[in-house]
This record gives C-alpha cells, structure tokens and sequence, in this order.
C-alpha cells in the first residue's frame, strides 16, 4: 500500500539486520525498538502512540518470550506485528444495523477528506451485499456538492435523495430528517448522509453536525479522515470526538504517496476503530477495515486472505471449475485466455494485488516499472484475431500475424510474442491439472517433480562404433545385409598393427567402401 511504503521499507531494513544474528542482547533490542521510533515519527504517527508502541515492544522483547524463543529475531517482529494490530484496533469491527429498518449512517469530516465519494463508495458496497442504500444530500455549502453526490450515486447504482439544489440554498438538518421518512415510504433500508465540511475544524461545522445527529439519531457516525493528512490527524480527530462524536473511522486516500500516519494514531487517540479503507479513486476501491491484515502489510508480511477475498468476487465458481477440465483436456483456447485476462482485470489493480504478496517490497521497483497497460494491450491483440484463430492458434502464419498486429495497433514481434506465452502457459496447465510440476522457462526440471518432460528412452542405435570410416563403412554394410561383421582386432589406433582379421572384404562390402570413398 503506497501509503505505508516508506514506513515498510524501514522496517524492514530493520527487521533485516536483526536476522542476521542469532542471538539478541539489550543492546540489539535497544537498537531494533530505536530505528522503529525513528520509522514512526518519520511516518507522521503521533508522539505519544510512537512512545507507548515502543515501550511496549521494548519491554516485550527483553522479556522471557524472546530469550528462550529458538528464533529470537522472528520472535521480535512477531511481537512489533502484535503491538502493531493493537494500536490499529485489535480486532475488525462491523458495521452495526439497526433491528427496525432502515439503518441512519451519517458521514462526518473535514472538507476535502473524501466523504462524497466514499458515500457512493459505501453504498455501492451495501448494495452488493443485498441491501438498498439511499444517499442523502446534506452538504448544502459546498459549491456542487449536491450535482457531484448525485453523479456519484448514478455512477454506483443507487438511489439519491436530494430535494434542495444546494450552494447555499436549503436547511441540511430538515433534508436529513426527512429523509428518513422518504427512506421509510421507498423501503430502503440504508440511508447514508453526506454532510458538509470546512476547511477546518471550527464551530459552525460542529454545530451544524451536532443539530443533524440529533434529528435523524444515526446507528452510526462514521467519521471520514484523510490518510494523508498527518500529525494534524489527532487534534482533527480528538476535536470531531469532542464536538460531535463518532462511533467509527474511515481512512481515505490510503493510495497515496504520504506518510499515512493518520491510520496509527487516530484508532489509539480516540479509541474509535477503523471500520473502513478507501484504497483508491474508483468506486470499487473500498474495503473492510482488518487491524491484522493492515499490520501484516506494513511489515511485508503479505495479505493473502484479502487477496483471496477479491479472487472469490471476481472469478465465478462455475467458470473455473468449466476451465480447469478446459486445461485438462488441451482445449485451453485464446478465447479462454482473453476471458482469465479480463476476469484478473476486474481484481482490480495487478500492482495492488501483487503487493500482497508477502515479500513484494523487495521488489518494489519492478513492481513499480510493472505497466497495467499490457493488459489491454493484450487484450486488443485477441481480439484482432477472428474466433478460428482464437479457437485453434496453429492458424496464425505469417500473414494473418501481420494483419493481428496492424488490426491492433502493435507489432507482428508483440503478436508472436503474446502466441508464445499463450501456448507455454497451456502447456503448464495442462501439466499442473494432471497433477505434475511444470517445467518454468528459462528453469531446468524440478527434481522430483513428476512433471515436465515424459519422453520415452530412445532405443540405441544399431550400427559400427569404429572410429575407422571405411571400417565403420564395411561393418555397417555387412550388417545392412544380415551378415554380422567380424570381431574387431586388438590393434593399434585406426586399425594398424594388429592380428589380420580371417574373414576377407565381400563384393558388396568392397562397392559401400567405394560408395562412401565416393570413387
């Protein structure tokens, strides 16, 4: 997460050098807990969290579960990995539904900090999870903000409630209660207030907010904070607490390139937790907020559940079990590919998915020379093929290549080389399905693998071992004609010196001498 990604690289350095040792004294202790201070206070985490985050892993590691662990290193960033959740919340929290539809969810935050979006963000999600979200247009200050709530819920699918035009025309706090009168008579079971918000914390806003929480009573008061916002998280945080309350934090803007320390102070300041992360700008980069999975990150420790999570949605059970007897049975086709391709690509972003990967930090510059373009690149390459090329890929010769690759806008050296990945990754799946280990390229066999390579052992060849070419000649002739040639003498090299052989040269043998003499 690119938020994180200066905070991961130092720790792991750290964690790194501690590896190497096999044992830790206080003073490797001291020094590993010193350059995790220096990490957070770079990242923008508030002093004091910074301090009790470190005095506790300090304390922990000159402790017993260190001295007597077999791997003390490990055991120490188990420990920074535990803390780390702590400070994070402990445990997921879920949003909490109200018995009696329909559940009041009133955003809150500093203008700026994202709340329009990720109120269509939210109820995009609530809508896939089977519920029926209203958005509620509350935010009647902000120059158009009304239009922009209204485009955002078109572009999530979901209903909008907004009877005043906004731009200062309107009373926020009637359109927010009767809303819930309107959400009522509709049946929706959600309703999502976007409220307004300034460019700083100051009395108005308090008030106003306070006025709206007290009219519609919500289930939950979501407050929405800017990742990037740093050190001024906590007085922004503790101020919203203070003035209007809330039950929960959203971070958003955790894709960007800031130190991100907002999201390891604010759940510790406020002993709120952090229900939701948005992740990116698109209305589908929206997750549920996990403390562990979010302190596995940090640490390159890898999110594979999350991973796993995004798979599940985007890959339908059927298809895949469809071409996994597809890979099988070597009717593994373009088209096949082009739909696996297309199905990766609604995952999401393949550099976000990959940095869950554990161990991905070591690679970030790949990762970040990584073009998300290839894919369509790719995909507009199969499409240039008519659905007999895409069926059976031995129709591609030359000429239709070179019509593929003008057709898509690439080279015909793009379309051979998009070929060739096609059919070795076929031919690694249909190993894998059979229960083998596919020989990777560029890589010998694996031993003990089962896979790869299942040629038969080539019978030898029948023939003269002379090193002599005219001998080598004459044996092979007899031998062509059913005579079995005579034993091989004990002489010197090329047959000189020797006992003279009792069996004497036959015509035949004498006309393939020639042959080969070419006389």
């Amino acid at each position: 997460m690119a938020t994180f990604g200066n905070l991961s690289d130092r720790l792991s350095e750290t964690f790194k050098n501690l590896r190497k040792k096999g044992s830790l004294s206080a003073s490797d202790v001291d020094g590993t807990v010193r350059e995790i201070r220096r990490a957070l206070l770079e990242a923008d985490v508030s002093l004091d969290v910074v301090k009790d985050f470190t005095g506790k892993v300090r304390e922990r590691a000159l402790g017993d579960e260190v001295n007597k662990a077999l791997n003390p290193a490990q055991q120490v960033v188990q420990i920074v990995n535990e803390e780390l959740v702590a400070i994070l919340g402990g445990e997921q929290r879920r949003l909490e539904f109200a018995k009696t539809p329909p559940t009041v969810i009133m955003l809150a935050g500093l203008q700026g900090a994202g709340k329009t979006t990720l109120a269509g963000k939210l109820a995009k999600w609530l809508a896939k999870d089977g519920h029926t979200p209203l958005l509620v247009a509350a935010d009647l200050q902000r120059p158009n903000a009304v239009t922009q709530l209204s485009v955002v819920a078109e572009q999530a699918g979901v209903a909008v409630y907004a009877p005043e035009p906004g731009n200062g025309v309107g009373d926020p706090v009637r359109v927010a209660k009767d809303s819930i009168a309107y959400a009522r008579q509709k049946q929706y079971d959600t309703v999502i207030v976007d409220t307004a918000g300034r460019l700083g914390v100051d009395a108005e806003l308090m008030k106003q907010a306070s006025n709206i929480r007290k009219a519609v009573d919500p289930d939950e008061v979501l407050f929405v904070i800017d990742a990037m916002i740093g050190q001024d998280a906590v007085a922004t945080a503790k101020a919203f607490q203070e003035g209007v309350d809330f039950t929960g934090v959203v971070l958003s803007k955790l894709d960007g390139d800031a130190k991100g320390g907002a999201a390891l102070s604010v759940a510790s300041v406020t002993g709120r937790p952090i229900i939701f992360a948005s992740t990116g700008e698109g209305l589908d980069d929206f997750e549920p907020f996990h403390p562990d999975r979010m302190a596995s990150r940090i640490l390159d420790l890898g999110d594979i559940l999350t991973l796993i999570e995004q798979a599940q949605q985007a890959f339908d059970e059927d298809e895949a079990r469809e071409m996994a007897e597809k890979f099988s049975t070597d009717s593994f086709t373009l088209n096949d590919f082009l739909k696996q391709m297309q199905q990766l690509r609604n995952m999401g972003s393949i550099k976000k998915m990959m940095g869950m990967l554990p161990g991905m930090g070591q690679m970030k510059q790949q990762l970040d020379a990584f073009d998300e373009r290839e894919i369509v690149r790719t995909e507009a390459i199969i499409q240039s093929m008519t659905l007999a090329e895409r069926e059976n890929s031995k129709l591609l010769n030359g000429s239709r290549r070179l019509r593929i690759a003008r057709g898509s806008g690439s080279t015909v050296t793009e379309v051979n080389a998009l070929v060739n990945r096609f059919e070795q990754a076929a031919k690694m799946m249909k190993t894998v399905a059979k229960g083998g280990v596919p020989q990777i390229p560029g890589m010998g066999p694996i031993p003990g693998g089962g896979g790869g390579s299942s040629r038969k052992p080539q019978p030898k060849k029948k023939g003269s071992k002379s090193g002599n070419p005219a001998k080598r000649a004459t044996e092979n002739a007899a031998l062509a004609s059913g005579v079995k040639p005579a034993a091989a003498s004990t002489g010197g090299g090329f047959g000189l010196g020797g006992a003279q052989s009792s069996a004497t040269p036959t015509e035949e043998e004498l006309a393939s001498l020639q042959k080969f003499l070419g006389r």
